[in-house]
């Protein structure tokens, strides 16, 4: 017997984000017009990577649009763990600094967990910091992971019931897999977090009303890996031969799932985005204060 065919939506990311880039632009409008200051994100980079370069690129047009303050500090790759947490702490002082962003990765000799300590976590608008994290353990109020609100932003737009469902997430890092199966549980899914010694991961996944893919092989969730209507977020980008790929087979599960985020176009423009609702939240925090 064959499996009736499904209908799959393919998320345009990108048309989400521009949505929720105009309430954030008219939100700091209303900064503006009540004579306050835009909010302003800090933006550390240390050495040339290409691609890390680009995102930072991509943030400050994001940042641009709506109306928000960017500033950028670069260090060079020789600098060592203590120069870059000197930045840091410099930027934890700044008063008209409300987001702080290290961006990753950084070099072999400067400890990422080391530099998301350091951060203030008022202006931890990348959600790393152990208390940002023990507040999402513990449910309570606070910024987080910015690729994990998109994921749950991109389920939330598109109407997907979590209430109930089993989610599957494929991948436990502390950016992505454990932080979006805790908000999936705050959602009242039930969660499975799968990782690289999970016994007979195929079945799993077959289980899953929602499959979330962070994990970084390419290709790795196959069509017959998807159960039929299920919702597939795609977080992986490789690079295979010059060409980006994601971690699920996307050709292979249109007419099985009932949507799918695809590489291009797909979390990577709402994970910007809910960079800078990370950060209007943690200037709005601040003034409160």
């Amino acid at each position: 017997m064959t499996t009736a065919r499904t209908e799959t939506v393919v998320v345009d990311g990108l048309a989400l984000a521009n949505e929720i880039r105009d309430e954030l632009a008219r939100a700091v409008a209303a900064h503006r017009a009540a004579g306050r200051r835009a909010p302003r994100l800090a933006v550390v980079l240390v050495g040339d990577d290409p691609a890390s370069a680009s995102y930072i690129k991509g943030k400050r047009r994001a940042c641009e649009r709506v109306g928000m303050d960017s500033l950028e500090r670069r260090l060079p790759a020789s600098a060592d763990e203590r120069s870059v947490i000197a930045v840091v702490e410099e930027l934890n002082r700044g008063p008209e600094i409300d987001g702080i962003l290290v961006q990753l990765p950084l070099p072999k000799d400067v400890r990422p967990n080391a530099v998301a300590e350091a951060v203030d976590p008022a202006k931890d608008v990348d959600g790393l910091h152990p208390l940002s994290a023990g507040r999402l353990l513990l449910g309570e109020p606070g910024l987080r992971p910015c690729t994990a609100l998109a994921i749950m932003e991109i389920l939330a737009r598109t109407h997907v019931p979590l209430e109930g469902a089993h989610a599957v997430v494929i991948g436990r890092s502390a950016i992505v897999g454990k932080p979006v199966g805790l908000l999936l549980l705050q959602a009242h899914a039930t969660v499975t977090l799968c990782h690289s010694r999970t016994r007979d991961l195929p079945a799993l996944c077959r289980m899953a009303d929602v499959l979330v893919a962070a994990v970084g092989v390419p290709r790795l969730v196959k069509g017959d890996w998807v159960k039929p209507g299920a919702a597939v977020i795609d977080v992986g980008v490789s690079d295979i031969d010059g060409h980006l790929v994601g971690d699920v087979d996307t050709e292979a599960v249109l007419g099985r799932a009932r949507l799918v985020t695809p590489h291009r176009r797909g979390v990577g423009p709402m994970t910007i985005t809910l960079l800078l609702r990370n950060t209007l939240a943690a200037y709005e925090a601040r003034r409160a204060a």
